[in-house]
């Protein structure tokens, strides 16, 4: 049911901003900002839409209209990133994610076949995470294969294969169970408008939230066999 507006602002000169992601979040919703260099600047915008706001979504122009209205109280210097992006780095897209306990059964291999990156496990952005799983994802399957190929010569290459696919999925369903939920949870309580949720968020979570961000990014993938 979220959405994520996303831009990307090239200053002409340099923007002023320190390498630091700045993140702002209550009314329902949620935004961030991200330097890519002394002249670029990411920025995401993510919401609940109703009937009306999805009639904007093919319109950059009533987007940028639509984020400068609901930024709240934030910095001009961060409201003139928004300002300053072409109409052209300016998209709209729904968030999806699989439901995490999919993965507690689903076959992430069948015989010499696996999947992996966001065919396996699709993630809402509220982490940063999913490009970052994939990543992991190839450095373990890498590692799986290579110790299968390697401490089972006597076997058929075919079922060396399968076996180190299935090591592959056994290790990643638990990884990708915990990125999934942790991303979902985080985009649902920081973007919540309720004065319950705000003040449990603002006053009890924050440095919690914080925390398991910095968590979940930290993952030992293993050491890579060398032939």
């Amino acid at each position: 049911g979220r959405s994520a507006i996303r831009g990307y602002a090239d200053f002409k000169g340099s923007h002023g901003f320190e390498p630091k992601f700045m993140q702002f979040f209550g009314e329902g919703v949620r935004s961030g900002f991200l330097p890519c260099d002394g002249n670029t600047v990411y920025w995401f915008f993510t919401y609940t839409p109703n009937t009306k706001d999805k009639e904007m979504e093919d319109n950059p122009a009533k987007m940028k209209e639509f984020v400068l209205s609901k930024l709240g109280k934030v910095a001009e210097q961060v409201k003139a990133v928004v300002e300053i992006t072409e109409l052209d780095s300016i998209i709209c897209s729904p968030l999806r994610f699989r439901h995490p306990w999919e993965l507690l059964w689903a076959n992430i291999s069948k015989s010499n076949v696996c999947v992996a990156g966001d065919a396996l496990h699709p993630m809402t952005p509220d982490i940063g995470q999913g490009g970052c799983a994939a990543l992991e994802d190839g450095v373990v399957l890498a590692r799986c294969l290579a110790e299968a190929m390697s401490k089972q010569p006597s076997c058929d290459e075919y079922k060396r294969i399968e076996k180190g696919l299935g090591k592959f999925a056994r290790e990643r369903k638990w990884r990708g169970f915990e990125l999934i939920s942790t991303a979902f949870m985080v985009g649902f309580i920081q973007q919540s408008d309720g004065k319950v949720m705000t003040f449990f968020r603002d006053k009890i979570l924050a440095a919690f939230l914080a925390g398991l961000l910095l968590k979940r990014a930290d993952f030992d993938c293993g050491n890579l066999s060398m032939p």
